[in-house]
């Protein structure tokens, strides 16, 4: 199974005046960095220490390496810099946007990513993280129209089936392209969504608190997507876990499996593009999640749930 990790750059790889901005930001030199693996992105990401021993957490990418992570990364310098204080994610310290090459500053995190296959215990903790997150919130895209063109996979995939589909997929396109939609409706609400909650985006503290980081995807929408993407992440890699965890946001059960269908429909019909440069392993990531996604659909439909 393909773990989420792009092919980064390192601190090394930045430019002068890239080290130069962030020296600014921190009030002194770099004198060490340490390279973190994971998460889709192939800019630098670095724990970098100062000659005081103060600390701190830097990514950095240029269009050279991804121009959409370039824009992803000034969407999260806007986004973590408006969250509300009681969110668990790091704090922005300061952002370097020089045209070329942007870079975030936050404050370190003492911490790492959950184990996998996932332990009941940090399953808890993540669980818990995520009920705080759901906090009402203004200002960011809707999650309806985040995700709508990627819900609309399945009609894409039903005019131009490719051999390599599902055979049950196949023939049960237009159900599944019926529950897509709804599923991109259903994602309505008022709450913060992280929307890209995995392993990778989440580090387990010292105190078994959890830290969710990368928020280029923020959005306002239903508090309960989150733990689905928690769900999805637990079947892929492995965990004990049951879809009644939901049960406390109440959601309508039809609308989780819709929401299941269209996310479905997403890494299925992405699946089947190109890769994007510096990122080789990214549509092997997302096949293995629709692997995941259509079981689990057809199990939630075989039981009634929608």
């Amino acid at each position: 199974m393909v773990q989420a990790s792009g092919v980064r750059i390192g601190w090394d790889d930045l430019p002068a005046t890239v080290h130069a901005a962030v020296a600014a930001i921190l009030g002194g030199p770099v004198v060490e960095a340490v390279s973190q693996v994971g998460g889709f992105s192939p800019g630098t990401a670095d724990r970098v220490r100062l000659a005081d021993g103060s600390r701190a957490f830097v990514k950095a990418v240029s269009a050279a390496q991804n121009a959409q992570s370039v824009r992803m990364h000034r969407t999260e310098a806007r986004v973590t810099a408006a969250l509300p204080a009681d969110v668990p994610a790091p704090r922005l310290l300061g952002f370097h946007d020089d045209g070329t090459w942007v870079a975030l500053v936050f404050a370190d995190v003492d911490g790492r990513q959950p184990h996998v296959p996932w332990q009941d215990d940090e399953v808890a903790a993540v669980l818990e993280a995520l009920r705080r997150l759901a906090v009402p919130v203004s200002g960011l895209p809707t999650l309806p129209s985040l995700l709508v063109d990627n819900f609309g996979g399945w009609r894409r995939l039903a005019a131009d089936p490719p051999v390599s589909l599902d055979p049950w997929a196949a023939s049960n396109l237009d159900l599944l392209v019926e529950l897509a939609d709804r599923g991109a409706e259903a994602l309505a609400g008022d709450r913060l969504v992280h929307v890209d909650i995995r392993a990778d985006n989440l580090l387990i503290r010292p105190d078994g608190s959890v830290m969710v980081v990368d928020w280029p995807a923020a959005a306002i929408g239903a508090p309960w997507f989150d733990t689905l993407a928690l769900l999805l992440n637990i079947r892929l890699y492995g965990g004990e876990i049951s879809d009644s965890v939901l049960d406390v946001f109440e959601p309508d059960p039809a609308d989780v499996t819709a929401v299941v269908a269209g996310l479905a429909a997403f890494f299925t019909d992405r699946a089947r593009e190109p890769d994007p440069p510096g990122l080789p392993t990214l549509r092997r990531f997302q096949q293995d999640q629709a692997d995941v996604m259509l079981p689990w659909l057809r199990a939630r439909l075989d039981a009634g749930l929608a």
